[in-house]
């Protein structure tokens, strides 16, 4: 059974534009990664600077993997400039 991920991102309201840009950079390289099933950014349609990942990994090691790429290293470096809060991270297996 795969690892669903729902990633819940709020960024600074004056940072919006910057968060996404940096987040969207994210979408190419992580769907290249062993393990990686399904990575996709979406935006709030009444608040920009909400965003959300829906992701799907082949297990928690991968995710775990995820998070130690050179690319989220360097997007983690620029987290407390742009993002107003941490990163909600809720992981989820499928029903039925």
């Amino acid at each position: 059974m795969t690892l669903r991920v729902v990633a819940h991102i709020k960024s600074k309201s004056d940072k919006a534009t910057e968060a996404r840009e940096l987040l969207e950079g994210l979408i190419g390289p992580t769907n290249k990664e062993p393990g990686c099933i399904n990575y996709e950014l979406l935006q709030s349609h009444e608040d920009p600077s909400q965003l959300t990942f829906i992701e799907e990994w082949q297990a928690e090691a991968d995710l775990a993997a995820h998070f130690e790429t050179p690319h989220i290293q360097a997007a983690l470096e620029h987290w407390d400039e742009l993002m107003a809060e941490p990163l909600d991270l809720r992981k989820y297996s499928k029903v039925g």
